[in-house]
């Protein structure tokens, strides 16, 4: 099978421990460009922290971000974008809240919080050539004060996983919304019918690539859905199980240059 498409999810997978891209894996990139394959970011970040990397690897691509709920073409273009209605986002903000579990959401370029932001998580979503906006929120009602706001994505963290399990149950509650997670300690809420796959797949519409010609790639919960939708769903050495058991191939680690293995045994 000739692969036109490589989906790629970016922390575990592309990323290493260090938040890098090995030399190795950025040569079997640039290999598998040149034989005219689509490198496609997709990931749960927020769009500039994805461009922030592409731009460094220099992929004038498409990218998935915020686990599907906006794309972007070559130029930087929006060409797909599904925000959470900013009713259901009050109602989200509030029961991250009730629950004391830090919580985040973000739009294409800024992070916002009605928490004391963690200089790490900041630290985290940014690049060295691209600094991460960030906005301090009174309470969940200063949404709707922030002119044309777009929330594509919420993040929740806490290690306390009954409390995770608790705010699951409860968001469950609020129509239109979708929940998934890509870490053991988190929760992801996007608008309903939103995922990498469904995102893969609106992408692969556009240019008219078959599924069976796509390869995906992923460690986590969040990117099943992509991982099931193409020809080749790969999963990371350091996947969940889940992940593993969903998957048509198992490769090395990402630290462990995982990504490029792929691309080596599969497209170059």
């Amino acid at each position: 099978m000739k692969y036109k498409l490589m989906a790629i999810d970016m922390d575990g997978t592309l990323l290493n421990s260090q938040n890098e891209v090995s030399k190795r894996t950025i040569e079997a990139i640039n290999r598998a460009k040149d034989k005219g394959v689509n490198i496609v970011l997709s990931t749960g970040r927020l769009l500039s922290s994805a461009l922030g990397y592409a731009r460094r690897l220099q992929l004038d691509n498409y990218i998935i971000a915020c686990n599907g709920a906006i794309i972007v073409d070559k130029r930087e273009n929006i060409i797909y974008s599904k925000p959470i209605e900013l009713d259901k986002a009050e109602k989200i903000i509030s029961l991250g809240k009730k629950h004391n579990i830090y919580n985040h959401f973000y739009d294409s370029t800024t992070l916002y919080s009605s928490h004391s932001l963690v200089k790490e998580i900041i630290n985290y979503y940014s690049t060295r050539d691209n600094n991460i906006e960030y906005k301090i929120l009174q309470d969940e009602k200063a949404i709707y004060k922030l002119e044309n706001l777009k929330p594509y994505k919420f993040l929740f963290i806490d290690n306390n996983l009954n409390k995770l399990n608790q705010l699951h149950d409860e968001l469950k509650s609020i129509p239109d919304i979708s929940i998934t997670k890509s870490w053991k300690n988190n929760l992801e809420v996007m608008a309903k019918d939103t995922s990498k796959g469904i995102g893969l797949a609106f992408l692969c519409n556009n240019l008219k690539i078959l599924r069976e010609e796509v390869i995906a790639i992923g460690d986590n919960e969040n990117d099943l859905p992509m991982i099931k939708y193409a020809g080749l769903g790969v999963a990371m050495g350091n996947a969940e199980d889940v992940v593993k058991k969903e998957a048509d191939y198992i490769t090395l680690t990402n630290n462990n240059d995982g990504v490029a293995a792929v691309i080596e045994e599969f497209i170059l």
